[in-house]
């Protein structure tokens, strides 16, 4: 089996499960009190972006959570820290936490490059432990970027596919993440499948996102496994629609 057979039996599978699940939900339209899975990988998709070489809109990034022993996190807790704050937050509605999520920082950083605000957020990305705490109001400044990266991500369709676990570096939701990931990613290979040369992700900082195609750093350097194909068609198999 090539790539190529590989990806198209991936998009096959995410085909197979929109269906299963009534079709992919974006973040605008979710809360917590939805049915979610305790343990899952999601898988985020680009709107209004289809497959060069194939059906289907193409995937921009795969992730998990609860890949640390002992770790409790549900996949909601990892959705909800992308999703950022609602309506009903006093202080920032529809902000967010970009420390609190990869996701939303790696996108903060593309708008910031792709518009030349490096003068208004410094401080994007920094560890709160290497901010100067004599600067108050951080939080405040950063405000409108966290607006402008809630709206971007809470406009991708995604979908969710229970794994469930013990937590741990070795689980079924971390193999199948990694894999995936690596099977996506066209860093430092003949490129099946790239995306366009506008994609936004191009303005990020991170040569690994650039050079990928993915809104993913971890794991796009490495082989992937086809076993982890298996996997998530087990797991797509045994969704059922709400």
């Amino acid at each position: 089996m090539t790539r190529q057979d590989d990806l198209d039996r991936l998009y096959r599978l995410l085909a197979d499960l929109d269906r299963r699940v009534d079709g992919a939900r974006k973040l605008k339209r979710c809360t917590g009190y939805m049915d979610w899975p305790d343990r899952g990988v999601y898988v985020f998709l680009a709107p209004g972006e289809p497959r060069t070489a194939g059906g289907g809109l193409r995937v921009a990034r795969i992730g998990t959570h609860a890949v640390s022993v002992g770790s409790s996190t549900s996949l909601w807790d990892r959705l909800k820290q992308h999703y950022g704050t609602g309506s009903g937050s006093a202080d920032h509605p529809h902000g967010g936490n970009h420390r609190g999520s990869v996701y939303r920082q790696r996108v903060g950083e593309a708008i910031i490059e792709k518009y030349g605000l490096h003068d208004d957020y410094p401080d994007w990305g920094e560890r709160w432990a290497s901010i100067d705490r004599d600067r108050a109001g951080v939080r405040d400044e950063e405000y409108l970027l966290e607006r402008r990266v809630s709206a971007y991500i809470r406009e991708q369709p995604f979908l969710t596919v229970a794994l469930d676990d013990e937590p741990g570096p070795n689980s079924d939701r971390a193999f199948v993440e990694r894999n995936l990931i690596a099977l996506l990613s066209n860093r430092d290979t003949d490129p099946v499948d790239p995306r366009p040369n506008d994609w936004f992700g191009r303005h990020s900082r991170s040569p690994e996102i650039r050079a990928s195609g993915l809104w993913n750093v971890n794991h796009v350097d490495e082989a992937y496994d086809p076993a982890a194909l298996d996997r998530l068609a087990e797991a797509v198999e045994a969704t059922t629609p709400p």
